[in-house]
């Protein structure tokens, strides 16, 4: 933001109070006012009667902005009856954060005579024309426009005929879904894990041998079997004792 052309333009100044300051005084308390001076303008707040180390103020000064004068002069004082006001500490306020961001609420470090530190002093500056500013010597860019969705152009003439015809015609034949070729039920293509364990192996010598022979495998093909007798058998012969002969023994037997 532009902190051009300030020539003529208001500053408020609000002089809150004071923090830590030193201590000028051995038996009471000393009595701290603000002077402020910006070129030729001076201002001067209250007494504040007791204040010690840490005063408070609330008071609230207005400067006429010069153009190359970008600074503040504040000195503390303490206030004496009898005597010669006591120097306190003093310091230099910047403009630079109030003239680009139009508000600055800081506390400034103020030191002795010698360079020591002597406490700090609260300001509140408040520049209204910092948005104006802005505008008028540095202005942004312009808002970002989305470009505009493109339409489907409407029809200025009569559509074409196929436009126009229900059902519309086929752009291109269907065709059946190629027949997949492999082969029913899937082959399955996952083989089981390796066991973890180690494979087992078969020691025949740790056994002891059995009392018996083993068998002797039997020869293969095995032997035939006897052939079985023409079909239909024959027809079985007489019997010598049917049917019974005659009685050997006396007939009619005797009673």
């Amino acid at each position: 933001m532009s902190v051009c052309g300030i020539q003529g333009q208001l500053l408020e100044v609000t002089v809150v109070g004071c923090n830590k300051l030193k201590d000028t005084e051995w038996i009471s308390r000393q009595d701290p006012y603000v002077c402020l001076e910006y070129a030729s303008t001076k201002y001067r707040t209250r007494t504040c009667t007791d204040g010690g180390k840490n005063p408070t103020f609330q008071e609230k000064f207005v400067f006429n902005l010069i153009e190359g004068l970008r600074e503040l002069n504040v000195v503390v004082w303490n206030s004496n009856t009898l005597s010669f006001d006591d120097f306190i500490g003093s310091g230099k306020v910047q403009f630079q954060k109030v003239l680009s961001q139009g508000y600055d609420d800081t506390a400034w470090s103020l030191q002795t005579k010698t360079g020591r530190y002597a406490g700090e002093v609260r300001l509140i500056l408040h520049y209204g024309n910092a948005n104006k500013l802005g505008t008028s010597y540095a202005p942004s860019a312009p808002p970002y426009v989305a470009p505009p969705t493109p339409q489907a152009p409407m029809y200025s003439t009569t559509p074409p005929a196929h436009a126009l015809s229900y059902p519309p015609p086929a752009c291109a034949p269907s065709y059946a879904p190629p027949v997949s070729l492999s082969p029913y039920p899937p082959v399955a293509t996952v083989y089981p894990p390796p066991s973890p364990y180690p494979s087992y192996q078969h020691n025949s010598a740790g056994y002891p041998q059995p009392p018996y022979p083993q068998p002797q495998p039997a020869a293969y093909p095995p032997p035939p079997y006897p052939s079985v007798s023409a079909y239909p058998p024959p027809p079985p012969q007489a019997s010598p004792y049917y049917p019974p002969g005659p009685y050997s023994g006396i007939y009619p037997p005797p009673y």
